[in-house]
């Protein structure tokens, strides 16, 4: 950002950003001291540090200068406007596009509409008078990509390639343009609460992905020349190896965005074609911890918490990666804190921090595994002990001595219901007995996306579904109706906004006891929880389609399996 733009300016902008509600007097001071510090503008501060939404700054530009946000819509598709006069590395250096031109007038989108310089410089060169609109950076940076890739870095020559030179990487992933791009494509995905970013490199593109609500979406890639540097600053970010690139290696990087601080988990492993990178996205302020919120329904919390208000035993939330198995015990955790409980967890990776409790990092490397944390912290004298997943028999046996002598642990299995992590725990090694003697609540779950309250839409369900999933026998409406997607902009035209927690909680009793102990099979086991009151989790899911929360469609996909 240029640094012509007088103080009166930045002052009006920033009592903007105020009413409109994107910071508060306090963010402001603090960005003012920095500014002041560092010689920099006091917006370039406001987005540097996080404090204010690219967008939001964006709002306020067009509110103090009464022009418009350019939509993203706008930009040209195919061909850039009056390329003869404007080139890309000018316009890429003014974080400036046209969008339009006559014969009198040239548009111009820019992200830094203060900057008198840029203006006055497209109107020297194009012999035009310049209607400006404010750019949202992320969608500018895009249209650069697409119409001016030549003023990107040069791509290597065949002698030189980037794979095989550390040092030039490490210099290209330094440079502005490279930091820009990464900072851009991480920005977009806090601010349009993706929970994963993935870059892929291919023989003759780069793909990005972001993963909205458990589903992959394309975003647009910067140019593939450019895979090497962007994975070079990611690594750079996340404290990684940059020359190599041989193994897979894992980090985090904790930056801030939106005011906040954000972490990312970082993993890249080798593909055919470069170095395949996801970063998981660890945002504290788009994740609730509370049961309730989480879409759970009330007799599945009530058992819950039940199971983990006992002084002693196991309780284990079971389902595939990305079922929200950890964020569910995470709220279990955070509702059992307090003074009078030490809890301890040992975690692969550590997801979350949570204030008050002991949280261990689990380095296989050097010998610090999930079975010999465990055994130490034992004598740490912890009353509560979560362990991130029962891997092995090792585990799962120093985890039954650790409910025998007293403590509460927690855990998680990777099986498709709560009936089949007793079988599971059961090849795992631990004796029938011993399961009986500790195991005091099983809980299954998935995660469905929720319906967007804005666009979903209602009607009779047809005879065939009511049919084959008894719904006329599930709810005393008439008609029947569900819910569906439809797709607007709030939800990004998905139909769904947000995911909900689908759950079956199996209680240890008198019965289920003496199934486990003559070693009966899961689906014996899980008749017979049925028989004394518990909801599978396919039927708490059609519970939630009839509530017009899910989609019948969506259950399936992610449940897949008939009553």
């Amino acid at each position: 950002m240029g640094t012509t733009v007088t103080d009166q300016k930045l002052e009006a902008l920033a009592e903007i950003l105020v009413r409109q509600g994107h910071c508060d007097h306090r963010t402001l001071d603090r960005a003012r001291r920095v500014a002041a510090d560092s010689d920099q503008r006091l917006d370039a501060v406001l987005i540097q540090l996080g404090l204010v939404s690219e967008r939001g700054l964006a709002e306020a530009y067009a509110g103090l200068l009464s022009v418009p946000i350019t939509s993203i819509d706008r930009y040209p598709t195919v061909e850039p406007v009056l390329p003869d006069r404007l080139r890309g590395a000018f316009l890429r250096h003014a974080r400036a596009v046209p969008l339009a031109a006559d014969d009198d007038t040239v548009t111009l989108a820019s992200a830094d509409p203060l900057d008198p310089f840029t203006l006055a410089a497209v109107a020297v060169a194009t012999g035009r008078r310049v209607r400006l609109e404010v750019a949202v950076p992320i969608e500018l940076e895009s249209a650069l990509n697409r119409l001016y890739p030549e003023a990107d870095q040069a791509a290597p020559d065949s002698d030189a390639p980037l794979e095989e030179d550390a040092e030039r990487l490490k210099d290209l992933a330094s440079e502005a343009p490279v930091i820009r791009l990464v900072n851009l494509l991480i920005t977009r995905a806090v601010e349009t609460q993706a929970s994963d970013i993935h870059i892929e490199p291919f023989e003759d593109r780069l793909r990005v992905r972001y993963r909205y609500d458990g589903v992959l979406h394309e975003a647009e890639a910067p140019p593939r020349h450019l895979a090497a540097a962007i994975t070079s600053r990611i690594k750079i970010m996340a404290r990684l190896d940059i020359a190599e690139r041989r193994m897979p290696q894992d980090g985090r990087i904790k930056m801030g965005v939106r005011g906040q601080d954000v972490d990312f988990r970082v993993s890249t492993i080798p593909s055919l074609h470069g170095e395949t990178v996801v970063l998981r996205v660890l945002d504290r302020t788009a994740v609730t911890f509370d049961y309730g919120r989480l879409g759970l329904s009330p007799s599945v919390i009530r058992k819950l918490g039940s199971a983990l208000e006992l002084p002693n035993g196991i309780v284990l939330v079971t389902g595939p990666t990305g079922s929200g198995k950890t964020t569910t015990l995470y709220a279990g955790l955070l509702a059992l804190n307090g003074v009078a409980r030490k809890i301890i967890t040992v975690e692969d990776p550590i997801e979350y921090q949570l204030q008050g409790i002991n949280q261990i990092q689990v380095r296989s490397q050097i010998g610090l595994t999930f079975a010999s944390l465990l055994r130490s912290i034992l004598r740490q004298d912890p009353d509560v002990i979560m362990v991130g997943e029962i891997r092995d028999g090792e585990t799962a046996q120093i985890a039954v001595q650790a409910a025998l002598t007293g403590h509460l642990v927690l855990s998680t299995l990777h099986t498709n219901s709560a009936a089949a992590a007793v079988t599971r725990l059961r090849d795992m090694g631990v004796e029938d007995y011993l399961l009986t003697a500790v195991l005091r609540g099983i809980m299954a779950q998935r995660l469905v996306r929720r319906l967007c309250p804005e666009c979903r839409r209602t009607e009779p369900a047809p005879p065939e579904l009511v049919e084959r999933f008894k719904l006329d026998r599930r709810t005393t409406a008439r008609p029947i109706m569900l819910s569906h997607p439809a797709g607007c902009p709030a939800c990004r035209q998905t139909g769904y906004r947000g995911r909900a927690a689908i759950a079956e909680f199996l209680e240890m009793g008198p019965e289920i006891e003496r199934l486990v102990f003559s070693r009966a099979d899961h689906s014996t086991i899980e008749r017979a929880a049925v028989a004394g009151g518990m909801e599978v989790m396919f039927d708490a899911g059609l519970a939630a389609a009839l509530a017009g929360e899910t989609a019948i469609e969506e259950l399936t996909r992610s449940i897949r399996a008939d009553p």
